[in-house]
């Protein structure tokens, strides 16, 4: 990778979505929580999440990520709170679809995941941006599997 490929990788509006990631206090009863690694690069994000109606409620998370995997989580925590299951699915599809197979950017209100699409061609950085919506994804999965029990 060459400066100048870093430099369109590491924008400054990446930086800033790192550097200030909301809901980033864990909750202290979540009614599920998830923690997700990237065998690739180490990063880690755990989530928490309550849902009520349906929906997102409460939302925190613990974020150990290179600067994607923060500007990811940053986004996700931006526009979580009120959402769906199927939401956070279509937003998380989308993103692999952007990511993966030049798809369109999310539709709102995940349409700010269009700041990592110079991260297509950096297949390596793609777990980690995943990281955050994957452990919210399977959060949300784990809540349907305990209304069952």
């Amino acid at each position: 990778m060459g400066d100048t490929d870093l430099i369109k990788l590491y924008s400054g509006r990446i930086l800033e979505l790192a550097a200030d990631i909301p809901l980033t206090e864990r909750l202290e009863a979540p009614q599920a929580s998830v923690k997700k690694r990237s065998p690739q690069c180490g990063s880690t994000v755990t989530v928490g999440i309550s849902m009520r109606d349906g929906q997102i409620s409460e939302f925190g998370q613990d974020v150990k990520a290179c600067a994607l995997g923060q500007a990811s989580a940053s986004i996700l925590a931006a526009n979580v709170i009120g959402r769906t299951k199927a939401e956070i699915i279509e937003a998380r599809t989308q993103l692999i679809r952007m990511l993966k197979a030049n798809g369109p950017v999310p539709d709102a209100p995940f349409d700010g995941f269009e700041v990592l699409i110079p991260a297509r061609e950096f297949k390596n950085r793609h777990a980690s941006i995943l990281l955050a919506l994957d452990a919210t994804v399977e959060a949300t999965e784990a809540l349907d599997q305990s209304d069952c029990a």
